[in-house]
């Protein structure tokens, strides 16, 4: 089995060392690789197994979002997600208070429409719940009544 590291070779040794006791063989390390022997590796330890192992080390490390584990037969690939610019230098926080200020403005020009949508709408009806069928009686039960 063939883990490709790709741009998180720096973390290759501690991801070695992770998979460890979990695949039940020693990983070999070398330059963006980490190499498992199949058969050292414990009974019933699949590739897709792995795949889950490795997503838990990088989600331990904080780097989760950040990457993504592809499993092609016996070889799982580590590749980095490419942000889009704008999500990387606006984060969620900054974006909020742009879209909460038009509502406000809207209630500033149409006051009566913006209480109208505040008060609560009618309630519908509700509908009776479906009845359950009931039981049949035995033979026996019927015979005594």
């Amino acid at each position: 089995m063939k883990v490709v590291l790709g741009t998180l070779k720096d973390k290759g040794e501690l991801l070695a060392t992770f998979l460890e006791p979990r695949v039940g063989a020693k990983p070999s390390f070398s330059g963006d690789v980490i190499e498992i022997d199949d058969e050292s590796v414990r009974e019933g330890v699949k590739p897709r197994q792995v795949k889950t192992y490795v997503k838990r080390f990088l989600f331990m490390n904080g780097v989760r979002k950040n990457y993504r584990v592809f499993v092609a037969g016996k070889e799982l690939t580590i590749q980095e997600i490419e942000l889009g610019e704008e999500e990387e230098e606006k984060p969620k926080a900054e974006q909020a208070p742009k879209e909460e200020a038009k509502p406000k403005e809207a209630e500033e020009e149409k006051p009566e429409e913006a209480k109208a949508e505040k008060e609560p709408k009618a309630a519908k009806p509700k509908k009776p719940a479906a009845k359950k069928p009931r039981a049949k009686k035995k033979k026996a039960d019927e015979e005594e009544d």
